[in-house]
Protein backbone atom coordinates (compact mmCIF):
# COMPACT_ATOMS: atom_id res chain seq x y z
CA UNK A 1 0.00 0.00 0.00
CA UNK A 2 1.34 3.45 -0.94
CA UNK A 3 2.52 5.64 1.90
CA UNK A 4 0.62 8.91 2.44
CA UNK A 5 1.92 11.75 4.59
CA UNK A 6 -0.51 14.52 5.58
CA UNK A 7 1.27 17.63 6.86
CA UNK A 8 -1.08 19.97 8.73
CA UNK A 9 -0.36 23.36 10.28
CA UNK A 10 -2.18 24.56 13.36
CA UNK A 11 -1.95 28.16 12.12
CA UNK A 12 -4.20 27.56 9.11
CA UNK A 13 -7.92 27.57 8.62
CA UNK A 14 -11.18 28.47 10.27
CA UNK A 15 -12.31 27.04 13.60
CA UNK A 16 -14.29 24.30 11.83
CA UNK A 17 -11.27 23.56 9.61
CA UNK A 18 -9.21 22.68 12.69
CA UNK A 19 -11.61 19.84 13.46
CA UNK A 20 -10.92 18.27 10.05
CA UNK A 21 -7.42 17.18 10.98
CA UNK A 22 -8.29 14.41 13.45
CA UNK A 23 -10.64 12.79 10.91
CA UNK A 24 -8.09 12.44 8.10
CA UNK A 25 -6.44 9.14 9.08
CA UNK A 26 -9.72 7.30 9.98
CA UNK A 27 -11.31 8.38 6.69
CA UNK A 28 -8.34 7.09 4.67
CA UNK A 29 -8.48 3.80 6.61
CA UNK A 30 -12.15 3.39 5.73
CA UNK A 31 -11.07 3.45 2.08
CA UNK A 32 -8.39 0.82 2.59
CA UNK A 33 -5.32 3.02 3.10
CA UNK A 34 -3.45 1.78 6.18
CA UNK A 35 -0.10 3.52 5.66
CA UNK A 36 -1.26 7.07 6.41
CA UNK A 37 0.79 9.36 8.64
CA UNK A 38 -0.50 12.63 10.10
CA UNK A 39 2.12 15.24 10.96
CA UNK A 40 0.78 18.22 12.92
CA UNK A 41 3.11 21.25 12.88
CA UNK A 42 3.05 24.68 14.50
CA UNK A 43 4.68 26.74 11.74
CA UNK A 44 5.41 26.81 8.04
CA UNK A 45 9.09 26.17 8.76
CA UNK A 46 8.15 23.04 10.72
CA UNK A 47 5.95 21.90 7.83
CA UNK A 48 8.85 22.38 5.42
CA UNK A 49 11.21 20.32 7.57
CA UNK A 50 8.67 17.52 8.02
CA UNK A 51 7.97 17.40 4.28
CA UNK A 52 11.67 17.05 3.53
CA UNK A 53 12.05 14.29 6.10
CA UNK A 54 9.11 12.20 4.89
CA UNK A 55 10.32 12.37 1.29
CA UNK A 56 13.79 11.25 2.35
CA UNK A 57 12.15 8.39 4.27
CA UNK A 58 10.53 7.20 1.04
CA UNK A 59 7.19 8.96 1.05
CA UNK A 60 6.09 10.12 -2.38
CA UNK A 61 2.54 11.35 -1.64
CA UNK A 62 2.79 14.38 0.68
CA UNK A 63 -0.51 16.16 1.26
CA UNK A 64 -0.53 19.74 2.52
CA UNK A 65 -3.40 20.43 4.95
CA UNK A 66 -3.56 24.20 5.22
CA UNK A 67 -3.66 27.34 3.11
CA UNK A 68 -1.33 28.69 0.48
CA UNK A 69 1.50 29.28 2.97
CA UNK A 70 1.42 25.68 4.20
CA UNK A 71 1.29 24.38 0.62
CA UNK A 72 4.35 26.42 -0.31
CA UNK A 73 6.19 25.15 2.77
CA UNK A 74 5.48 21.53 1.83
CA UNK A 75 6.60 22.24 -1.74
CA UNK A 76 9.84 23.71 -0.36
CA UNK A 77 10.38 20.56 1.71
CA UNK A 78 9.94 18.39 -1.38
CA UNK A 79 12.56 20.47 -3.19
CA UNK A 80 14.91 20.44 -0.17
CA UNK A 81 14.93 16.64 -0.29
CA UNK A 82 16.55 16.75 -3.77
CA UNK A 83 14.39 13.78 -4.78
CA UNK A 84 13.32 14.03 -8.43
CA UNK A 85 10.09 16.03 -8.63
CA UNK A 86 8.84 13.59 -11.29
CA UNK A 87 8.54 10.93 -8.58
CA UNK A 88 6.46 13.07 -6.17
CA UNK A 89 2.68 13.53 -6.15
CA UNK A 90 1.81 16.62 -4.11
CA UNK A 91 -1.69 17.07 -2.67
CA UNK A 92 -3.61 20.11 -1.39
CA UNK A 93 -6.19 19.43 1.33
CA UNK A 94 -8.15 22.64 1.82
CA UNK A 95 -7.76 23.83 5.40
CA UNK A 96 -6.77 27.45 5.28
CA UNK A 97 -7.11 30.90 3.76
CA UNK A 98 -6.77 31.67 0.05
CA UNK A 99 -6.52 27.97 -0.86
CA UNK A 100 -6.78 28.87 -4.55
CA UNK A 101 -4.80 25.93 -5.90
CA UNK A 102 -6.92 23.47 -3.94
CA UNK A 103 -10.01 24.84 -5.66
CA UNK A 104 -8.36 24.69 -9.10
CA UNK A 105 -7.51 21.03 -8.44
CA UNK A 106 -11.17 20.36 -7.69
CA UNK A 107 -10.60 19.46 -4.06
CA UNK A 108 -13.86 19.57 -2.05
CA UNK A 109 -14.05 21.55 1.15
CA UNK A 110 -15.94 18.74 2.92
CA UNK A 111 -13.39 16.39 4.46
CA UNK A 112 -15.18 13.15 3.57
CA UNK A 113 -15.39 14.05 -0.12
CA UNK A 114 -11.85 15.37 -0.14
CA UNK A 115 -10.39 12.11 1.18
CA UNK A 116 -12.37 10.13 -1.40
CA UNK A 117 -10.93 12.34 -4.15
CA UNK A 118 -7.40 11.87 -2.83
CA UNK A 119 -7.87 8.11 -2.60
CA UNK A 120 -9.01 7.89 -6.22
CA UNK A 121 -6.30 10.25 -7.46
CA UNK A 122 -3.58 8.22 -5.72
CA UNK A 123 -4.93 4.89 -6.96
CA UNK A 124 -5.30 6.09 -10.57
CA UNK A 125 -2.35 8.54 -10.56
CA UNK A 126 -4.61 11.40 -11.64
CA UNK A 127 -2.35 14.44 -11.73
CA UNK A 128 -2.00 17.98 -13.03
CA UNK A 129 1.52 19.17 -13.93
CA UNK A 130 2.43 22.55 -12.41
CA UNK A 131 5.47 24.71 -13.10
CA UNK A 132 7.64 25.66 -10.13
CA UNK A 133 8.63 29.33 -9.92
CA UNK A 134 11.66 30.45 -7.91
CA UNK A 135 11.86 33.98 -6.47
CA UNK A 136 14.84 35.80 -4.94
CA UNK A 137 16.21 39.26 -4.32
CA UNK A 138 19.00 40.09 -6.76
CA UNK A 139 21.26 40.98 -3.82
CA UNK A 140 20.59 37.67 -2.04
CA UNK A 141 20.32 35.05 -4.81
CA UNK A 142 20.91 32.17 -2.40
CA UNK A 143 17.82 33.03 -0.31
CA UNK A 144 15.11 31.65 -2.56
CA UNK A 145 11.41 30.96 -2.24
CA UNK A 146 9.86 28.35 -4.52
CA UNK A 147 6.17 28.54 -5.29
CA UNK A 148 3.42 27.47 -7.67
CA UNK A 149 0.50 29.86 -7.27
CA UNK A 150 0.93 33.62 -7.01
CA UNK A 151 3.26 36.46 -6.08
CA UNK A 152 3.10 40.22 -6.05
CA UNK A 153 4.50 43.56 -4.97
CA UNK A 154 3.01 46.87 -3.83
CA UNK A 155 -0.37 46.52 -2.13
CA UNK A 156 -0.39 42.80 -2.92
CA UNK A 157 3.05 42.48 -1.37
CA UNK A 158 1.84 43.88 1.96
CA UNK A 159 -1.01 41.40 2.49
CA UNK A 160 1.10 38.78 4.38
CA UNK A 161 2.11 41.48 6.86
CA UNK A 162 -1.50 41.47 8.06
CA UNK A 163 -2.34 37.78 7.57
CA UNK A 164 0.74 35.72 8.44
CA UNK A 165 1.70 37.10 11.84
CA UNK A 166 1.61 34.24 14.31
CA UNK A 167 -0.11 36.51 16.84
CA UNK A 168 -3.24 36.51 14.67
CA UNK A 169 -3.61 32.73 14.40
CA UNK A 170 -6.98 32.74 16.15
CA UNK A 171 -8.12 35.95 14.50
CA UNK A 172 -7.60 34.18 11.15
CA UNK A 173 -9.64 31.24 12.37
CA UNK A 174 -12.53 33.47 13.39
CA UNK A 175 -12.44 35.40 10.10
CA UNK A 176 -12.38 32.16 8.16
CA UNK A 177 -15.35 30.86 10.14
CA UNK A 178 -17.35 34.05 9.52
CA UNK A 179 -16.40 34.89 5.94
CA UNK A 180 -15.06 31.69 4.39
CA UNK A 181 -11.53 30.78 3.32
CA UNK A 182 -10.96 34.19 1.72
CA UNK A 183 -11.88 36.05 4.92
CA UNK A 184 -8.29 36.56 6.15
CA UNK A 185 -7.02 37.32 2.62
CA UNK A 186 -9.76 39.89 2.01
CA UNK A 187 -9.14 41.49 5.40
CA UNK A 188 -5.42 41.66 4.64
CA UNK A 189 -6.15 43.28 1.28
CA UNK A 190 -8.44 45.88 2.86
CA UNK A 191 -5.85 46.73 5.52
CA UNK A 192 -3.12 47.01 2.87
CA UNK A 193 -5.35 49.35 0.84
CA UNK A 194 -6.04 51.52 3.88
CA UNK A 195 -2.34 51.62 4.72
CA UNK A 196 -1.54 52.71 1.16
CA UNK A 197 -4.24 55.39 1.20
CA UNK A 198 -2.96 56.82 4.50
CA UNK A 199 0.70 56.81 3.51
CA UNK A 200 0.40 57.93 -0.12
CA UNK A 201 0.26 61.70 0.56
CA UNK A 202 3.56 61.49 2.46
CA UNK A 203 5.51 59.17 0.16
CA UNK A 204 7.36 59.89 -3.04
CA UNK A 205 6.14 57.80 -5.98
CA UNK A 206 8.70 55.22 -7.02
CA UNK A 207 9.06 53.87 -10.52
CA UNK A 208 9.48 50.18 -11.26
CA UNK A 209 10.92 48.61 -14.38
CA UNK A 210 9.94 45.22 -15.75
CA UNK A 211 12.31 43.03 -17.74
CA UNK A 212 11.07 39.78 -19.28
CA UNK A 213 13.32 37.17 -20.91
CA UNK A 214 16.11 39.72 -21.50
CA UNK A 215 13.76 42.39 -22.88
CA UNK A 216 12.73 45.63 -21.14
CA UNK A 217 8.94 45.73 -21.50
CA UNK A 218 7.55 48.35 -19.11
CA UNK A 219 8.32 51.18 -16.71
CA UNK A 220 5.90 53.03 -14.47
CA UNK A 221 4.56 53.82 -11.03
CA UNK A 222 2.44 50.82 -10.03
CA UNK A 223 0.07 50.36 -7.11
CA UNK A 224 0.60 46.65 -7.37
CA UNK A 225 2.16 43.98 -9.58
CA UNK A 226 0.65 40.48 -9.48
CA UNK A 227 2.39 37.35 -10.78
CA UNK A 228 0.43 34.15 -11.36
CA UNK A 229 1.46 30.74 -12.62
CA UNK A 230 -1.75 30.26 -14.57
CA UNK A 231 -5.41 29.66 -13.81
CA UNK A 232 -6.09 30.19 -10.09
CA UNK A 233 -9.87 30.30 -10.40
CA UNK A 234 -12.40 33.11 -10.01
CA UNK A 235 -10.84 34.45 -6.81
CA UNK A 236 -7.79 35.65 -8.77
CA UNK A 237 -9.36 35.86 -12.23
CA UNK A 238 -6.57 36.99 -14.54
CA UNK A 239 -5.21 33.94 -16.39
CA UNK A 240 -7.07 30.97 -17.86
CA UNK A 241 -3.90 29.04 -18.78
CA UNK A 242 -2.93 25.69 -17.19
CA UNK A 243 -0.50 25.75 -14.26
CA UNK A 244 1.98 23.69 -16.29
CA UNK A 245 1.89 25.85 -19.40
CA UNK A 246 5.68 26.49 -19.45
CA UNK A 247 5.11 30.22 -18.94
CA UNK A 248 3.78 32.58 -16.29
CA UNK A 249 1.98 35.90 -16.24
CA UNK A 250 2.47 39.43 -14.88
CA UNK A 251 -0.32 41.96 -14.25
CA UNK A 252 0.44 45.57 -13.35
CA UNK A 253 -1.97 48.17 -12.00
CA UNK A 254 -0.74 51.73 -12.42
CA UNK A 255 -0.97 54.45 -9.80
CA UNK A 256 -3.97 56.46 -10.99
CA UNK A 257 -4.29 58.53 -7.84
CA UNK A 258 -6.10 58.18 -4.54
CA UNK A 259 -9.60 58.67 -6.00
CA UNK A 260 -9.32 55.58 -8.23
CA UNK A 261 -7.46 53.38 -5.73
CA UNK A 262 -10.43 51.54 -4.23
CA UNK A 263 -12.22 51.36 -7.60
CA UNK A 264 -9.16 49.72 -9.11
CA UNK A 265 -9.10 47.20 -6.27
CA UNK A 266 -12.79 46.36 -6.76
CA UNK A 267 -12.41 45.85 -10.50
CA UNK A 268 -9.25 43.79 -10.00
CA UNK A 269 -11.02 41.50 -7.53
CA UNK A 270 -13.76 40.52 -9.99
CA UNK A 271 -11.58 40.64 -13.12
CA UNK A 272 -13.51 43.45 -14.81
CA UNK A 273 -10.34 45.55 -14.76
CA UNK A 274 -9.35 43.65 -17.92
CA UNK A 275 -12.42 44.95 -19.78
CA UNK A 276 -11.13 48.54 -19.81
CA UNK A 277 -7.38 48.40 -19.15
CA UNK A 278 -6.70 52.01 -20.20
CA UNK A 279 -9.22 53.49 -17.77
CA UNK A 280 -7.94 51.45 -14.82
CA UNK A 281 -4.24 51.43 -15.69
CA UNK A 282 -4.03 47.68 -16.25
CA UNK A 283 -1.11 46.03 -18.08
CA UNK A 284 -0.45 42.34 -18.73
CA UNK A 285 2.65 40.43 -19.85
CA UNK A 286 3.66 36.82 -20.51
CA UNK A 287 6.96 35.40 -19.23
CA UNK A 288 8.64 32.41 -20.82
CA UNK A 289 11.45 31.83 -18.36
CA UNK A 290 12.69 34.84 -16.37
CA UNK A 291 11.20 38.01 -14.88
CA UNK A 292 12.99 40.90 -13.19
CA UNK A 293 11.20 43.74 -11.41
CA UNK A 294 13.48 46.67 -10.58
CA UNK A 295 12.71 49.15 -7.82
CA UNK A 296 14.49 52.41 -7.21
CA UNK A 297 18.19 52.08 -6.38
CA UNK A 298 18.91 50.71 -2.90
CA UNK A 299 15.22 50.33 -1.98
CA UNK A 300 13.79 47.25 -0.30
CA UNK A 301 10.23 46.23 -1.07
CA UNK A 302 8.05 43.37 0.22
CA UNK A 303 6.97 40.60 -2.14
CA UNK A 304 4.02 38.29 -1.46
CA UNK A 305 5.06 34.74 -2.41
CA UNK A 306 2.05 32.43 -1.96
CA UNK A 307 1.21 34.14 1.33
CA UNK A 308 4.80 34.49 2.61
CA UNK A 309 6.97 37.61 2.51
CA UNK A 310 10.22 37.95 0.58
CA UNK A 311 12.11 41.23 1.00
CA UNK A 312 13.69 42.22 -2.31
CA UNK A 313 16.39 44.88 -2.43
CA UNK A 314 16.75 46.83 -5.68
CA UNK A 315 15.36 44.01 -7.83
CA UNK A 316 13.13 40.91 -7.62
CA UNK A 317 13.92 37.96 -9.87
CA UNK A 318 11.48 35.13 -10.64
CA UNK A 319 12.47 32.15 -12.79
CA UNK A 320 10.56 29.09 -13.99
CA UNK A 321 12.77 26.30 -12.67
CA UNK A 322 10.92 22.98 -12.84
CA UNK A 323 7.68 21.01 -12.77
CA UNK A 324 5.89 18.94 -10.12
CA UNK A 325 2.73 16.81 -10.32
CA UNK A 326 -0.31 17.75 -8.24
CA UNK A 327 -3.01 15.27 -7.24
CA UNK A 328 -6.28 16.35 -8.85
CA UNK A 329 -9.97 15.46 -9.00
CA UNK A 330 -10.59 13.28 -12.03
CA UNK A 331 -14.20 14.45 -12.24
CA UNK A 332 -13.44 18.16 -12.10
Amino acid sequence: MKRIDVIATSISGSISDWSKVRRIVPLFKELGFDNVNLHETDSHQDAREVACRVILEGGRHPISAGGSGTFRAVLEGCIDSEVKADDIRLGFLRKGSADLIGKVLGMPDEIENAIRVFAEAIQTDTILPADILTACSRHEPNKRLNFIGYGGTGIFGRIPHFTENRFIKYYKGILGQMFGDLGPFTTGMILALIETALKSPFQKSQKQQIRIDDNDVAEGVYRTIIIVNGNLGPDLPFSDKPLGNKEFYVYCIQDKGFIKLFQQARHAKDGTIMNDPDQWGFESYTVGKHLTIYGDADTTFPVNIDGSTLLARTALEITRTGTISLLTNSGF
